[in-house]
């Protein structure tokens, strides 16, 4: 696509400088973090801190750390214009849910658009760059997605990245 992608690296140093503002370990980060759940599997202090030198990260875990900032994933994509704009903002999420992911949701958009263009599951793939075709297509049977690549779909499908996600039961 050759635009920019969402910036892992920015999003450890914006976790970074909230926990100083708060004055907190990155142990008691991931306990605040963590209060949003993830199904069971907590996000470990390795994992957040890790989001420095990492080329991607499990999505729902990063939905969660986005949450806790009260961030857009638009607002880690350089440059992104309006990226705090309300459309974009994620909203609250109730304390006996999860916001994930809706690997479906992406699909049918994607499905949609690339008939729409009259385009192969291979031409879209190349365009958004770094899928291939059956990457694309598996999403249909829902699963995880990673970032920086899911924004890249979003993009593509130029929509927010909100309207992908779900408040789902642990």
């Amino acid at each position: 696509m050759g635009e920019a992608d969402f910036d892992l690296k920015a999003l450890y140093h914006a976790l970074d400088g909230a926990r100083r503002a708060r004055k907190l370990s990155w142990t008691a980060a991931a306990r605040e973090i963590n209060r949003f759940k993830t199904g069971g599997h907590p996000i470990a202090v390795s994992t957040l801190t890790g989001l420095e030198t990492k080329d991607s990260g499990e999505g729902d875990g990063i939905l969660q750390m986005l949450l806790w900032l009260r961030r857009s994933p638009e607002s880690f994509i350089p440059d992104f214009p309006d990226a705090d704009a309300g459309r974009y903002q994620l909203g609250q999420v109730p304390q006996e849910r999860v916001l994930r992911w809706d690997a479906r949701a992406l699909h049918a958009a994607l499905d949609a658009r690339r008939q729409e263009r009259g385009l192969s599951w291979r031409e879209v793939a190349d365009e958004i760059g770094g899928f291939t075709a059956p990457m694309l297509t598996r999403m249909a049977k829902g699963g995880r997605v990673g970032f920086p690549r899911v924004m890249r779909i979003v993009r593509w499908l130029d929509a927010p990245a909100v309207t992908f996600t779900v408040a789902s039961p642990f």
